[in-house]
């Protein structure tokens, strides 16, 4: 009963975790287009938009990732066997994706709340769907449980993310024209 418990929790902290990275980098994109606005609007809106990322940042996404590994190898420890199996060692390396993309966007957070901005506002929308890229092979992978299925869910993740990529060149292209 206490690992129902626990994997539940475990699935609540993924839940607010990606919540909290589909959005900050939604904000890192308004941090970096606000500074291209006029003097006035930027003294008003970086503030704000710091302020808000901020919040995101330290109230939300990084606890809830903290939480979501902690309830993780606790679940694991109820399951130990998993380890053996394929689809958990390619489900975790995908994890590990995950964490170096939180880190990346650990690091654009503290490059735009200290004023400095390296990324496009495009770019930041393609890396925003990093995130997206890693739930899907995650859901798959713990879902189906095999590495067999996992090669056409492969497939499905290429053609997703050649989708994703063909939907931002089109936004890009009607926001030239307006």
């Amino acid at each position: 009963m206490a690992f129902d418990y626990i994997k539940s929790l475990h699935i609540i902290f993924i839940v607010t975790w990606f919540a909290g990275l589909f959005y900050i980098v939604r904000l890192f994109i308004y941090q970096t287009e606000a500074m291209e606005r006029p003097e006035g609007e930027i003294k008003i809106l970086k503030p704000q938009l710091d302020l808000m990322a901020k919040r995101l940042w330290m109230g939300i996404t990084w606890p809830s990732a903290i939480l979501t590994l902690l309830f993780g190898f606790w679940t694991l420890y109820y399951r130990w066997g998993f380890l053996q199996m394929g689809f958990m060692q390619a489900k975790l390396a995908f994890v590990f994706f995950l964490y170096i993309y939180h880190l990346k966007c650990h690091f654009i957070y503290k490059e735009l709340q200290s004023g400095i901005t390296k990324w496009t506002s495009n770019q930041l929308r393609l890396w925003n769907e990093g995130a997206t890229v890693l739930l899907f092979a995650i859901v798959f992978l713990i879902v189906l449980k095999n590495l067999v299925d996992m090669a056409w869910g492969l497939a499905g993740l290429i053609l997703l993310s050649a989708a994703l990529m063909f939907g931002i060149w089109a936004y890009k292209k009607v926001r030239e024209r307006n």
